[in-house]
């Protein structure tokens, strides 16, 4: 077993998933709850599986597509992303609000 890229998948995946939706749904589910254990177990298989689905998708794109058009293609995505994030909003179906006169 390669120790050093299971660290490294474990501490990509784990900072990426702090502060995530799922973790907030979590967290919504467990205080509504009386059983945290059983959130706890739900959320862990629910990532788990996730995770699989992600590895063997990405498996198989390895063998369809080279590695590093699949990592251009990956880092596009998350720069389009980040912009998206970083640019303000220019929708004009935007409801603007208006203060009582």
């Amino acid at each position: 077993m390669d120790w050093h890229l299971l660290g490294l998948s474990f501490i990509t995946v784990f900072l990426s998933e702090l502060g995530d939706k799922s973790q907030l749904a979590a967290i919504a589910l467990s205080g509504n709850s009386k059983s945290p254990r059983t959130i706890f177990l739900g959320t862990a298989a629910a990532l788990l599986l996730a995770s699989l689905l992600g590895v063997f998708l990405g498996e198989g794109t390895a063998h369809l597509l080279p590695q590093r058009l699949v990592k251009i293609a990956a880092a596009i995505g998350f720069a389009v992303m980040a912009l998206r994030l970083l640019l303000p909003k220019s929708d004009s179906s935007e409801v603007l609000e208006t203060s009582p006169e």
